[in-house]
């Protein structure tokens, strides 16, 4: 695109449902010009076990000049009142950080899980909120366990906006945030659909911003192509810039990438030269 991360952003690609395997979606990553892949966990291909065999990561790796960024489970929930549960899930992190150091992964990509509500007849009781000791304690024992794990890698574990962060996740990142190996990402699209509600928290703690997923919104509609929403992108991608951030063009279909890499071309290029 336009440099190396130092000097301005390097932009990667998600894994497409479309692309029947890591290969072809390498393919697609070096014909666009892209830096990266992200792995997403969600998908079976990409596992814990998956993400074990080195060998033939690293041999794509090596092959394309592509490196990764993972994207852990969604379904992630180390706060677990079922502890056998939130072990599992604490076991996958810890399965997942070994793999990145051995693959060179610098981004682990989270989402905080809000966990189960109670529906009570004027309102919702989350209830994380109601048992805060037992949650904070659940994200401070998940921390200790990153920081051991990561050490001295230059690994970071971001955490991402979804459909706007509850107080007590706030209180919870600010532990979290105060240690070397945590990190946010700003996810502009799902920020723009709830009415950028987590745009204070996210810039209140600008020093933390290290990854960035990219795409254009209108409305409440999510991960379209970039120029066919209202997002303000080059703002946005010059935040990204000023924070040294590496962005994931976050479509869902190779259309949707294709259409927005021609966009950065079109538009990101011209705004490196004339702003950087």
């Amino acid at each position: 695109m336009c440099g190396n991360r130092k000097e301005t952003i390097q932009f990667g690609m998600p894994t497409l449902i479309e692309l029947s395997s890591l290969e072809e979606t390498f393919k697609l990553c070096r014909k666009l010009g892209l830096d990266f892949v992200e792995l997403n966990m969600n998908l079976p291909d990409y596992q814990a076990d998956k993400l074990e065999e080195i060998e033939a990561l690293l041999e794509l790796k090596e092959r394309y000049g592509i490196y990764y960024t993972i994207h852990l489970d969604e379904n992630l929930n180390i706060c677990d009142f079922n502890r056998a549960v939130a072990q599992a899930y604490t076991d996958t992190v810890r399965r997942t950080i070994t793999a990145a150091k051995k693959l060179g992964s610098p981004i682990l990509n989270m989402h905080m899980n809000h966990g189960v509500y109670f529906t009570l007849p004027e309102r919702k009781v989350e209830l994380f909120a109601v048992y805060g000791k037992e949650y904070r304690e659940a994200w401070t024992q998940f921390r200790c366990m990153c920081e051991d794990e990561i050490g001295d890698f230059d690994i970071r574990i971001c955490i991402e906006n979804t459909d706007g962060f509850r107080d007590y996740e706030k209180e919870a990142m600010q532990g979290l945030l105060e240690s070397p190996v945590f990190g946010l990402t700003w996810d502009i699209g799902h920020s723009h659909s709830v009415g950028n509600i987590d745009e204070a928290f996210l810039m209140e703690h600008g020093d933390e911003l290290q990854h960035f997923h990219i795409h254009d919104a209108l409305g409440e509609k999510n991960h379209r192509a970039l120029g066919t929403g209202e997002i303000d992108l080059i703002q946005r991608l010059q935040l990204a810039k000023a924070h040294h951030c590496r962005c994931v063009l976050e479509t869902k279909t190779v259309e949707g990438l294709e259409e927005s890499v021609g966009w950065l071309w079109r538009n990101w290029k011209e705004s490196c030269e004339k702003y950087f």
